[in-house]
């Protein structure tokens, strides 16, 4: 089933509160050979504001396709444009907490380390842990019909 918009919300949030959240913390605490720092939370939470809005228009242009939902391939492309955007607010001095401490070749590995593992846990994980998560719209909270 096609995730709905509440779904795309619930379940960017799920998943960047669980693999993004373990994956920031190896940056964030130097076990990746990285500078300690809180930085890292903070692109997370970046991460996670700047894609609830992208979504709104995956969401709309989703519509389009023949068969509303959104491929794989779309999902890379889509990644790139939202991390490209990050990189760019960041570079400018628009995210606070970020802007201060930018470093483009670490924003990218963490930001392309979370984007693979969300990835792959949403493609792998979800739909083996969580079956009935993708017949679901993609929600986690809601009303459901009652199955015995």
């Amino acid at each position: 089933m096609t995730p709905t918009l509440f779904g795309r919300w619930q379940t960017r949030i799920f998943l960047l509160a669980t693999i993004g959240l373990l994956v920031t913390w190896g940056f964030a605490s130097g076990i990746f050979g990285t500078e300690r720092g809180n930085v890292y939370y903070w692109v997370l939470l970046y991460y996670a504001v700047i894609g609830l809005a992208w979504d709104i228009l995956y969401n709309y242009l989703q519509k389009f396709m023949w068969d509303h939902d959104w491929p794989g391939a779309f999902q890379l492309l889509a990644g790139i444009a939202e991390g490209i955007l990050l990189a760019i607010l960041a570079a400018v001095g628009v995210l606070p907490n970020v802007s201060d401490h930018f470093d483009l070749l670490m924003f990218t590995i963490h930001y392309a380390s979370i984007w693979v593992a969300v990835y792959l846990a949403s493609w792998v994980v979800m739909r083996l842990l969580f079956p009935r998560w993708r017949f679901r719209g993609g929600e986690w909270v809601g009303k459901w019909r009652r199955t015995s």
